[in-house]
């Protein structure tokens, strides 16, 4: 896993505390590149492959699907801190969640539909649990 930093925001985490929340997630062999980015390049790249005019927390690209997972996932820094205050959840914490949401999607987990939806929250917080972070959806995030 390659982890890019394109932000300007100070406090991020490591790119071995990246590594280690998507290794505890990665279920086949993957080659993955996490980018970390501002405000502009994820509004960007949102309207360019979503059609949609603002920065998502996390956007995932999917290059090739199991056996062997290539995908590029794109986080916003800046709407991830928001977020975390917002929710009142720690940065570390935040940012964990959704570097696993975004491998997760890389293996074809979706949430559009409620029943794929509550699968991939039930698996986000399992895993987030094991690695010692608390149940993200638990105070309705």
């Amino acid at each position: 896993m390659a982890v890019q930093y394109a932000s300007e925001m100070t406090g991020l985490p490591t790119s071995a505390q990246f590594k280690r929340w998507a290794r505890n997630t990665i279920r086949v062999d993957s080659e993955i590149t996490l980018r970390i980015v501002d405000e502009p390049e994820a509004r960007e790249l949102n309207q360019a492959y979503r059609e949609k005019d603002y920065a998502p927390n996390v956007l995932t690209f999917p290059l090739a699907e199991e056996p062997f997972i290539i995908a590029d996932i794109v986080i916003c820094a800046p709407v991830v801190a928001k977020e975390a205050i917002e929710q009142g959840k720690s940065l570390e914490a935040h940012f964990a969640h959704l570097t696993i949401h975004g491998v997760l999607h890389a293996h074809g987990y979706d949430h559009e539909v409620p029943a794929q939806a509550e699968l991939m929250e039930s698996v986000e917080t399992q895993i987030l649990n094991k690695i010692g972070y608390s149940d993200p959806y638990a105070d309705g995030e």
